[in-house]
């Protein structure tokens, strides 16, 4: 019998809604046709089932009149790259746009559409500036350095943008000791920690950033920059000739990252579970 180390671990790749409809072969040719789906195909004649994709996204419909009916009103939430241009294309297309493309307020810009079967498609995609800053210059009391960062400052920061940890301090400690450099900008006023970001890695030839944090009440006041300007000198200063240097971040805040020279780049990760090891 394997033991619970040695069994492959579950690895979840995709996920496809299965939309019940009452004709598969008309809704299939709709989103092809009207909401630009250039992936499509069909199963059965009739056909009783079938799906479309584009890129990354993947909706299937099977034939249930019934279930169509008592389930009319279903949502696909789908996350899009150069959502503009998606929204005039389903306008030229007349698709039935019931919620227009507008900022919501956790952060997406999104709109919705209707299609013939009475199910609901929100398209989605991180908010953006639309390529015009609404940053003010960086406060003349604001000072960047390099300092370790003491557990009541850094849980004070974490709490301002949300980050909420049940770590213990100990435990935060020994996090913030791992660190090889820590970037921290402070308000010379008081000598408050108002952003951070902290650097990891073997010191030779990966270093990884991560927990690059601005207090709520200071942020587009070009901290974060200044705290990656200091991290971008200390790396050029210490990192070897050749070293790789990492962090993950989301498509909305890749212009930021950019600015300081990193580029995207094909990665993968994995997140320790530890309620999926065996006794």
């Amino acid at each position: 019998m394997q033991n619970a180390e040695d069994r492959p671990e579950p690895f979840l790749s995709h996920a496809e809604p299965v939309l019940s409809v009452i004709d598969v072969a008309e809704t299939v040719k709709y989103w092809h046709e009207v909401l630009g789906f250039p992936g499509h195909w069909t199963w059965g004649t009739p056909p009783n089932h079938g799906g479309v994709s584009w890129h990354g996204a993947f909706i299937q419909f099977s034939r249930d009149s019934e279930a169509a009916e008592r389930m009319r009103g279903q949502c696909v939430w789908i996350r899009v790259k150069n959502i503009r241009e998606l929204y005039q294309l389903h306008q030229e297309r007349s698709a039935q746009i019931i919620m227009p493309l507008e900022r919501q307020p956790w952060g997406f810009e999104e709109y919705v559409v209707k299609d013939f079967n009475g199910n609901y498609i929100t398209f989605a995609s991180p908010a953006t500036s639309g390529g015009e800053s609404t940053s003010q210059p960086l406060p003349p009391n604001v000072k960047t350095l390099g300092r370790k960062i003491t557990t009541a400052e850094y849980r004070k920061l974490a709490e301002s943008v949300g980050w909420l940890s049940m770590q213990s301090d100990e435990v935060l400690q020994q996090k913030l000791d791992a660190a090889l450099f820590a970037a921290v900008a402070e308000n010379t006023d008081n000598g408050e920690v108002i952003g951070c970001a902290l650097v990891l890695g073997d010191g030779l030839s990966f270093f990884y950033i991560k927990d690059v944090m601005v207090h709520r009440d200071w942020q587009r006041q070009q901290v974060g920059s200044a705290v990656m300007r200091e991290v971008k000198r200390w790396l050029d200063a210490n990192a070897p000739q050749g070293a790789l240097v990492g962090l993950f971040t989301g498509h909305a805040l890749a212009p930021f990252y950019q600015q300081t020279g990193f580029g995207e780049a094909f990665g993968m990760i994995r997140i320790i579970d530890r309620s999926q090891l065996g006794s």
